[in-house]
């Protein structure tokens, strides 16, 4: 006959790792069941083809959008192309307040209207008690908020949402603004002050508590109508994901970019319809542009060698404006970020930096930048010493003229 086991063998050293290496591969294993299965290959799609782009583009137009009143800080912008029936040529988002992390910071935004080639007044659209009541659950800051347009006309808007902790106990919620069916898309700039998104959801990323996951830029369209939405994690290790939405703006699946466990904030950029490049982050002291692959349509990825650009711990944005048109905007200083730099490439590896968009000194910061195309421009913007965002919009010459609107 076996001897019963004594209690005190269970609490060794060895005993207690066993049993946590049995709650971490269950947990592991629920995390993984609860995913959705994987997607089919997807196709990528370009907001351009037949571009003339030999030529440096010009600078047509800078400034600073206009923030909501007595509001000195901001942060984290989003660029968001709208239709051409639209009488905005872009809206923008981003989080604003008395400073990063407080209690009042919202999701703020403006549009450019195509008309007085002017931004309009900003106005808040998120708020955080009233996303806390939607959710059920408890808001203690905003940030990061990322938007998408979908084929129904339909602005998803993707914020990242805390509880208690700081952003490493972040989760991703998915909201969305219907325009009102007696509300022409023409008109529908006009309506900016009483713009109103639900909850879609809470992007379900992880079993349990479901949390450290962030967004940050933009999502790589797709020729179905979808996108993929670019994520990271970051409580501890860093690593990056492609979140996978169909043309309705359902979330279907994610993948895994990079091996690495220190990138953060992907950026993606399609090569071509199925060979897309990630841009990401690096947290680690005097590093590099980290570079991704996946020659699949997304179904697998491979690390590639870092590009040979510095990357000060800074987040990039980058967008394929056609193939074999790559555009990056990124710090380029080697331990600051008061110089913001726009880089070209062909083929994703070689970069050549253009044109300098801001220059400063000391502790200047000019940071978290966003790309966008929209009436016939390249827009950029970024954040302006955490206090204001900034804005340029650039043009390729036409013949002998600039491009007019």
């Amino acid at each position: 006959m076996f001897a019963a086991p004594n209690c005190r063998d269970l609490n060794t050293p060895a005993t207690r790792l066993l049993v946590a290496m049995l709650v971490c591969a269950t947990l592991v294993g629920l995390d993984l069941a609860a995913r959705p299965a994987p997607n089919p290959p997807a196709r990528a799609s370009w907001p351009t083809r037949d571009k003339d782009f030999s030529n440096a583009p010009q600078v047509i137009g800078k400034g600073h959008i206009p923030m909501p009143f007595q509001t000195p800080a901001a942060h984290s912008s989003s660029l968001l192309p709208m239709p051409a029936e639209h009488t905005d040529a872009l809206l923008a988002f981003w989080f604003a307040g008395s400073r990063e992390s407080g209690q009042d910071v919202g999701i703020a935004a403006s549009g450019f209207e195509r008309a007085t080639g002017q931004w309009r007044p900003a106005q808040f659209v998120v708020e955080r008690h009233a996303l806390a009541r939607q959710l059920g659950v408890g808001v203690r800051r905003l940030g990061n908020p990322v938007a998408w347009l979908d084929a129904q006309s339909r602005v998803h808007l993707f914020v990242v949402a805390t509880g208690l902790g700081g952003w490493a106990a972040s989760r991703v919620v998915h909201l969305r603004h219907q325009f009102k069916p007696n509300e022409p898309l023409a008109q529908s700039g006009k309506a900016l002050a009483t713009m109103n998104f639900d909850v879609a959801e809470t992007l379900p990323l992880a079993w349990g508590f479901n949390t450290s996951f962030l967004v940050r830029t933009s999502p790589m369209p797709l020729q179905d109508g979808g996108m993929l939405l670019p994520v990271h994690f970051e409580l501890g290790l860093k690593y990056p994901l492609a979140l996978r939405f169909d043309a309705q703006g359902d979330f279907k699946g994610m993948t895994h970019i990079s091996a690495r466990r220190h990138a953060l904030q992907p950026t993606l950029l399609a090569q071509s319809t199925t060979q897309w490049l990630a841009l990401m982050r690096d947290q680690r002291r005097d590093g590099r542009i980290i570079a991704a692959q996946t020659q699949d349509g997304g179904q697998s990825w491979q690390d590639l060698p870092d590009l040979a650009l510095t990357n000060p711990d800074a987040s990039v944005a980058g967008l394929a404006l056609a193939p074999g048109q790559l555009w990056l905007a990124h710090n380029s200083s080697v331990q600051s970020r008061n110089v913001l730099d726009l880089s070209h490439s062909v083929d994703g590896q070689a970069w050549q930096t253009l044109q300098q968009l801001q220059t400063g000194s000391g502790k200047d910061e000019f940071s978290y930048p966003a790309l966008a195309w929209a009436d016939d421009s390249l827009w950029v913007s970024y954040t302006d010493q955490r206090q204001r965002i900034a804005w340029q919009r650039l043009a390729w010459p036409r013949h002998e003229g600039l491009v007019h609107e």
